[in-house]
């Protein structure tokens, strides 16, 4: 990637256990193959476990909270999937918080697999062009949305720009968007 990101730092929000390992790795090695810098934050401080799909994968070192961070300090968010990880997140409203931070911000936000539950809970899609994992289309539609069933889908119709993917087979093209997206 010719896109830089040089002194811009990135937060990867994260439930303690349950997101989708290579949904998190992935776009956080295109961060730093930008020369960004990838910060993961969570609910708890600690050590989060991965997953790959239903079978526990590695676990990584939390860099900070929800509880004592706060959009100001990032250039943009990323929201990892994994079927648990938004679903936990979206049951904690200082991650929802958090996540709503970036719109009210302007910040860019890349969302793939089940990550936009979160976005729904922040009542932040309404009005928005998305896509998700398949499962997510009518939640999505509820919350004043447009479900699209693309590999990557830029949606610059609101305050900020929102990337979406749907699944781990689109991480290339959701990589690639988000580190576009997060450059400025």
């Amino acid at each position: 990637m010719s896109t830089t990101l040089k002194d811009k730092t990135i937060a990867f929000l994260v439930a303690p256990e349950g997101v989708e390992q290579v949904e998190l790795t992935e776009p956080w090695n295109a961060v730093e193959q930008a020369g960004g810098t990838p910060r993961l934050v969570s609910t708890k401080s600690g050590r989060v476990q991965a997953f790959n799909h239903l079978d526990k994968a590695d676990t990584f070192a939390v860099d900070t909270t929800v509880d004592v961070s706060s959009p100001d300090e990032f250039d943009g968010l990323v929201l990892p999937g994994g079927v648990a990880n938004p679903d936990f997140l979206r049951t904690v409203p200082k991650a929802v918080a958090f996540a709503r931070g970036f719109f009210d911000a302007g910040k860019p936000v890349a969302s793939i697999c089940h990550a936009p539950w979160t976005l729904v809970e922040a009542d932040v899609v309404r009005g928005r062009t998305l896509t998700s994992w398949p499962s997510l289309r009518t939640d999505l539609a509820n919350a004043g949305a447009t479900w699209v069933d693309e590999e990557v889908h830029i949606c610059d119709s609101g305050p900020n720009r929102l990337v979406s993917s749907r699944k781990p087979d689109d991480l290339k093209a959701f990589c690639q968007a988000a580190v576009e997206a997060f450059s400025g």
